[in-house]
């Protein structure tokens, strides 16, 4: 008689194992990020690199540290990758339900006066949409999606469970900031420049201001993240590139030559900014409540997801 074995679920780490990972995670997106921005400098200048290459070359190196260190510690569907055609349905996702929330949260602020739009320049604007997500996808969306919401957010969950991974990993988010202008500032030393920064909010952002933001963020990356059923990191990575894209094009966008100019009217105009990435996070989380009744093919926003808060791994 064939002897049938059954596959047993993997134990759950203990919780000083589980929040080991997750640390790891966080430090290692810090480090990363710190030899981009510490080294990615010197190898410009070393080959003569300027403007865009400049910036994908400090881009790359944060992508080429922080995600194999991950795979090599934890398999790739584990973490939320998952096959071509799911991580392309759900990284659309992302972008697009991302995309509408701000549309209409943004649309809103524009007709009641907040902000005001200028000086389209149409060629422009599509230059700087490829230019920027080719740097942003390199430089944050990828390395902090895969190190953060994929490796951090599972390590926890298995463990604690959904709510207590969504607030442990944002406190790991929070610490990364910081942590990787000390390790630019001593690359920045080792290569004999002068030291920047060193703080938990760029340079010219008020701390509390800046973290609050980042909370918000968080939370909002992984409603996307736990709304996708297949390939879900790919959604948390559409959303990052999305909010990015479109907060340098509202905040900074004549300093980034982005095409157009957004005057804010208001002071009260930056808090467009967090009210749009509260409609993008309920957003998917209507989107996961509502898809859980109905079959995966139906739509992109599938209910396997409801795994992905669980204790199980995710199905990928």
């Amino acid at each position: 008689m064939t002897e049938l074995h059954i596959r047993q679920p993997a134990p759950a780490p203990t919780a000083a194992g589980a929040m080991g990972r997750a640390l790891a995670g966080g430090l290692i997106m810090a480090v990363a990020l710190g030899v981009g921005n510490g080294l990615g400098p010197v190898l410009a200048d070393a080959t003569g690199a300027s403007g865009l290459a400049a910036r994908l070359i400090a881009a790359a190196l944060v992508t080429v540290v922080a995600v194999p260190f991950v795979l090599r510690l934890s398999h790739s569907r584990t973490v939320g990758f998952g096959s071509p055609g799911a991580s392309l349905r759900a990284f659309l996702t992302g972008v697009g339900v991302t995309a509408a929330s701000a549309a209409l949260v943004l649309g809103a602020g524009t007709a009641v006066g907040l902000l005001v739009w200028q000086q389209l320049d149409l060629v422009t604007l599509v230059g700087f949409l490829v230019t920027n997500a080719a740097v942003a996808f390199l430089l944050e969306a990828l390395p902090e999606e895969t190190t953060l919401r994929g490796y951090t957010w599972t390590s926890l969950r298995r463990r604690f469970g959904p709510a207590l991974a969504a607030l442990g990993t944002t406190a790991v988010f929070l610490l990364v900031p910081g942590t990787s202008t000390l390790v630019t500032v001593g690359i920045t030393r080792l290569a004999g420049d002068k030291p920047g920064h060193i703080g938990i909010a760029p340079e010219g952002q008020h701390p509390v201001d800046y973290l609050i933001l980042l909370t918000v963020f968080s939370l909002t990356l992984i409603a996307a993240r736990a709304a996708v059923g297949h390939a879900p990191l790919w959604a948390a990575i559409g959303t990052h590139l999305t909010v990015l894209t479109v907060n340098r094009i509202m905040l900074q966008g004549e300093d980034r030559d982005a095409g157009v100019t957004v005057e804010q009217a208001s002071d009260d105009a930056v808090l467009l900014v967090p009210l749009y990435l509260v409609v993008v996070a309920i957003a998917f989380l209507v989107c996961r409540r509502v898809t859980r009744r109905h079959t995966p093919g139906e739509s992109m926003c599938s209910p396997n997801s409801e795994r992905l808060l669980g204790n199980e791994h995710p199905d990928t």
